[in-house]
């Protein structure tokens, strides 16, 4: 194989909000975090069941945690079901190891929702992010993942829950022994075992779905084409999701919708800008060749309320957090910038 809190009501989530989004900006949170709607900004929660309405396009919230001792930005990613890279961005310039006592971190658990149908499994991979919709309808689930790296991604397309495994082995490709000759043909289950306690097979041979035994590495690139979980994650999922339930791997490295009435966009780093941040050196500002012209035209007869600065700013920080472009009337105030 390829692989190296209660759901609510979408509007009683909104009730805990935090009212003045100015306060958040004067402790130091990131531009976006002001950018997005007073509604979308809330004390932090360990959330990944979310109630979905048919017209809804985002789930989530935005918080913040203050640091403890002993803690690192790789403890609060799990604690809070976040991705390694998904909370980097949003938190530039903070040390990963040492983050400091009463430090305040930006969650960035808002997320846009895929486009397309709202069935099974479907995988953004740009947005390093998993999404499972029960049988039913009127739910959502959504976990961070680890991907491919470079020149190994996980195939784009549809396929399909083949076989579920509990304690599986490892058969090791031949192309990953070329790469590290000293694995063994087979690695049995347990605390070596990459593929951790659970895993999916899926249509597509020697792809899985499955746990890890590193699980520092979720939200990074790391894995030769499969998509790996938290440990609790993929139990929760194993549990759940039943052979021959539908997959869908799409790539979305930029995302709009509208969220109460306003236009909002989600811009995701690349994979090289995600290895960089790996390694501790600066991302290298890209900006999208289109991005512009898809904004203008989700915009529509709205094109003339958007802050192109605003556009321009989420496209160079690729924090992959939904940001408000749209603003009627007077431009946003000045704390938002």
């Amino acid at each position: 194989m390829r692989c190296g809190r209660p759901p609510k009501h979408r509007q009683h989530r909104l009730k805990g909000a935090v009212r003045n989004v100015a306060w958040l900006v004067a402790l130091g949170a990131p531009f976006w975090l002001g950018a997005c709607a007073a509604s979308k900004v809330q004390e932090p929660a360990v959330a990944n069941h979310f109630a979905l309405t048919p017209d809804q396009t985002e789930v989530g919230a935005v918080g913040v945690y203050v640091t403890r001792k002993d803690d690192t930005l790789l403890d609060v990613a799990r604690r809070f079901d976040l991705g390694y890279t998904q909370l980097m961005t949003a938190n530039p310039g903070v040390d990963e190891w040492q983050p400091g006592v009463g430090r305040r971190i930006a969650l960035p658990g808002l997320y846009i929702l895929p486009e397309g149908p709202r069935r099974g499994i479907v995988i953004n991979l740009a947005q390093n992010r998993l999404y499972y919709f029960p049988p039913g309808g009127g739910m959502v689930e959504t976990y961070p993942i680890g991907v491919g790296v470079q020149g190994r991604a996980t195939p784009l397309g549809t396929t399909r829950v083949v076989a579920k495994r509990t304690h599986p082995r490892w058969v090791v490709p031949a192309s990953i022994r070329r790469e590290k000759p000293e694995l063994p043909a087979v690695v049995p289950p347990g605390p070596d075992n990459p593929l951790g306690n659970y895993a999916f097979e899926l249509g597509w041979p020697s792809y899985l779905i499955h746990g890890t035994n590193k699980p520092d590495g979720i939200g990074r690139n790391v894995s030769h084409g499969c998509i790996q979980l938290y440990p609790e994650d993929v139990e929760r999922l194993f549990g759940e999701v039943a052979i021959g339930t539908p997959v869908r791997v799409v790539n979305e490295g930029a995302q709009t919708a509208w969220i109460n009435g306003d236009l909002y966009i989600a811009v995701y780093p690349t994979k090289e800008q995600e290895d960089q941040i790996d390694v501790d050196e600066k991302m290298t500002p890209i900006l999208s060749p289109h991005l512009k012209q898809r904004v203008a035209a989700a915009a529509g007869n709205r094109a003339a309320d958007i802050d192109w600065e605003i556009v321009e700013r989420a496209d160079r920080d690729r924090s992959g957090v939904p940001v408000r472009v749209t603003f009627k009337g007077a431009p946003p105030a000045m704390a938002l910038r």
